[in-house]
């Protein structure tokens, strides 16, 4: 059987624009919501780095006036301070300078997203001349997205730059990450504690245990070695980065000290797991899930939400029913332009094992024809439009006429479809 499995029409003109603003919106979130996190994050580094050295410069000034003052300190100390004080003030500029930069580029990125978000806006249904190039450029974006979350950020970068899309893209943010993700990956906590200080009060609130996976991770490393002074490091370690987590993860704290009673040979668990060179990888990936909730960045490629989106809207449960796998193979009775343009593309072999696990579109409302008739072909017509075509064919009274093949058949051979 070879008929059509695809909704002649899924979309209401009326609903194009609606449907198609949602699923953008739903997609598009973290293309606006990155640069706001970002900026929120230069802010307040700005702030600290102003308080912080303001804070030192003026207790040196009050320090030097004092003991000016007092004749506690020479004239020659105070020209010393006075230096040591510009200095400090110049490199607060040159900091604030770089978070300055920062903030402006960040201000460009908005712009650039609103006003690409704002030409599908503009657009009254999926049927507008300026639908396809915009949704063109999505999928590069997507496409960059992919490439970043997947390691391959020379590629996302070219891909970018010929685009001319640097602006709709995160580019700086994904190899950030992707350093610090490889760095755990090969054994290294230093960068992701970095990073953790960095965002030491957004991850308390997030209510994170990644900073305490990491200091877990460095303790067990200190034991692997089976070295006295560093089992002694390891226990210094423990009462000052561990111990304090102990009514928050007890269980995870009694293992850390039980761990120092097995060698890293043990067969025993949980100490076996700990011990484990497959904590790494997972410790990359509580980073990286991390990272992407404080960014508010989906955990998975835009680019998977696009295609089962699109998915989704194409299937019916005829998709896979017992003739999805001979639908792409034509009839006897098709000429091959008929197979062209009735075969469904979730019924075809490279995205029906594709689409099998995605869920049905909700359609809420019908636009199959009304009195459907099943031909010998199995085609499928309504009654109004094989009676109008027959007439149009000069055919003779009861026999219709097939609208893409042009095989004609008697009334009698036709069957009555119902939909239930």
């Amino acid at each position: 059987m070879a008929t059509d499995c695809r909704p002649k029409r899924w979309l209401h003109k009326s609903s194009d624009r609606k449907l198609t603003g949602d699923l953008a919106h739903l997609q598009d979130q973290p293309l606006l919501r990155l640069p706001y996190e970002l900026l929120r994050k230069n802010f307040r580094s700005a702030h600290f780095t102003s308080e912080k050295e303001s804070t030192q410069v003026k207790n040196l000034l009050k320090e030097t006036a004092q003991g000016a003052l007092n004749g506690k300190t020479s004239p020659q100390d105070v020209v010393k301070n006075l230096d040591a004080m510009l200095a400090r003030m110049r490199g607060m500029k040159r900091k604030l300078s770089a978070y300055a930069d920062e903030e402006t580029r960040l201000y460009r990125q908005v712009d650039a997203r609103v006003a690409h978000l704002r030409e599908l806006s503009d657009m009254h249904s999926v049927e507008d001349v300026r639908y396809e190039a915009w949704s063109r450029r999505r999928l590069d974006r997507l496409l960059v997205d992919y490439m970043l979350r997947h390691g391959y950020n020379s590629s996302a970068a070219a891909l970018a730059a010929e685009r001319q899309m640097e602006d709709l893209v995160d580019i700086d943010t994904f190899v950030a990450m992707s350093k610090i993700r490889s760095s755990l990956e090969n054994g290294s906590v230093q960068e992701a504690l970095a990073w953790c200080n960095e965002n030491k009060k957004e991850l308390r609130r997030m209510k994170s245990n990644l900073e305490f996976m990491l200091r877990c991770q460095q303790y067990i490393e200190m034991i692997r070695t089976c070295q006295s002074h560093k089992l002694v490091e390891a226990i210094a370690h423990a009462k000052k980065y561990i111990s304090p987590f102990n009514d928050t993860y007890p269980v995870e704290v009694s293992h850390m000290a039980g761990l120092l009673a097995y060698r890293p040979d043990t067969q025993l668990e949980p100490y076996a797991t700990l011990y484990s060179p497959a904590r790494w990888a997972q410790l990359a990936d509580a980073f990286v899930e991390a990272h992407n909730r404080l960014l508010g960045l989906p955990s998975f490629p835009l680019l998977h939400t696009a295609l089962s989106s699109g998915l989704s809207a194409l299937k019916t449960p005829a998709c896979h029913g017992s003739h999805a796998t001979t639908s792409s193979q034509p009839s006897r009775h098709h000429s091959a332009s008929a197979v062209t343009t009735s075969v469904c593309p979730i019924c075809s072999t490279e995205l029906n094992e594709l689409a099998r696990n995605v869920p049905y579109a909700h359609h809420s409302k019908s636009h199959v024809e009304h009195d459907l008739l099943l031909l010998p072909n199995d085609r499928v017509y309504g009654k109004a439009r094989l009676d109008e075509y027959a007439a149009k064919a000069g055919l003779q009274p009861g026999q219709v006429k097939d609208l893409v093949t042009g095989d004609v058949y008697p009334v009698s051979k036709l069957k009555k479809v119902f939909i239930t």
